[in-house]
């Protein structure tokens, strides 16, 4: 009897949901049930909540600026990533390639910084 390439992989998710499931059911088991006012509120960086309009408030730009900020570095992380692990069997192609993504990447860095998307006020 062989055992499927797949079997450890199955075991796996099979471990990982039945720690999850039993994370969540011993928490909630062993865990205070004294709820106030302050524990249902969102929680904000440890800032009081201001109160909302009705229709929903504006968020300030630099939300934004800094969602994009940790995008573009993601983005260029999951590309360098493969391109370092096969540095040796690209041609100079690959590095001159590679020196304009770098380059790219910071001018964009370059822009958020000139823009003051960096300084937290």
């Amino acid at each position: 009897m062989t055992l499927s390439p797949y079997a450890p992989i199955i075991g796996l998710f099979a471990l990982a949901a039945a720690f999850a499931l039993f994370s969540v059911a011993a928490a909630r088991i062993t865990g205070p049930r004294r709820y106030n006012k302050a524990k249902l509120e969102a929680y904000e960086c440890g800032i009081e909540p201001s109160p909302q309009p009705v229709g929903g408030g504006r968020f300030p730009i630099k939300f934004y600026l800094t969602a994009m900020l940790f995008i573009v570095f993601d983005i260029e992380i999951i590309f360098l990533y493969p391109w370092a692990v096969s540095f040796d069997a690209l041609p100079i192609f690959g590095f001159v390639e590679m020196v304009l993504f770098i380059v790219a990447v910071f001018v964009a860095y370059a822009y958020v910084w000139r823009r003051g998307g960096l300084d937290w006020d």
